[in-house]
């Protein structure tokens, strides 16, 4: 079975318990430590077995293989990785069978993340979520008050559009907005709006 690991968090001693994301589901599992057990780590892909055991209230992660990418080595690659990871986690969270959509985004933006900066894909992921779930707000009509936005909108939290004027976020050419929220692409955007978009994505999902 393979899945992504979403979340390690310290069980007693050195044991762990990983909540990993499969085509399926979202499993939680209990890692026993043991020296020669390879590494878990949040946003890498694994090769493993779930045992079971009537006498245990969680099943064990076992016979686990890292499932390797080449930007794994890159750090800054690596740690935006893990804070996109982070972000979906929280996402689903209280969610069991979210469906295959979230497991095929991470490996569609596993597959691409060297190829470009990796806040792009990332933020493209995010626009794609948003749309599965029926949250993608086109930038014409403010979510506060309800009147028609300017040239100029501000985006919160789930890419919601606002005047500046109603709400504190950083503003963006709403053109621009329109543009990327239609295609799903960010090859149009500047760097600069690449970021401003990221860190509003990191409000949350």
């Amino acid at each position: 079975m393979q899945g992504y690991i979403l979340e390690v968090r310290k069980a007693r001693s050195e044991d762990t318990i990983v909540s990993v994301l499969t085509p399926e589901k979202v499993k939680t599992l209990y890692r026993f430590y043991g020296a020669r057990h390879p590494i878990v780590t949040a946003g890498y892909k694994i090769d493993f077995e779930a045992e079971y055991d009537s006498l245990r209230f969680m099943p064990k992660l076992r016979n686990v293989t890292h499932l390797g990418f080449p930007w794994l080595a890159d750090l800054e690659r690596m740690r935006i990785w893990q804070s996109f990871v982070a972000l979906l986690h929280r996402h689903l969270k209280d969610v069991d069978l979210p469906g295959p959509f979230y497991f095929e985004t991470l490996e569609r933006s596993a597959a691409i993340w060297h190829r470009q900066n990796p806040k792009r894909s990332a933020v493209e992921a995010y626009a794609r979520l948003l749309r599965h779930e029926g949250r993608l707000h086109l930038p014409d009509t403010c979510f506060s008050c309800g009147r028609a936005v300017g040239e100029r909108v501000a985006l919160i939290r789930a890419f919601l559009p606002a005047h500046p004027e109603c709400a504190i976020a950083a503003t963006f050419d709403t053109e621009n907005v329109l543009t990327f929220m239609e295609s799903l692409s960010t090859i149009e955007l500047e760097d600069e709006t690449v970021e401003r978009l990221w860190l509003t994505m990191l409000e949350g999902m």
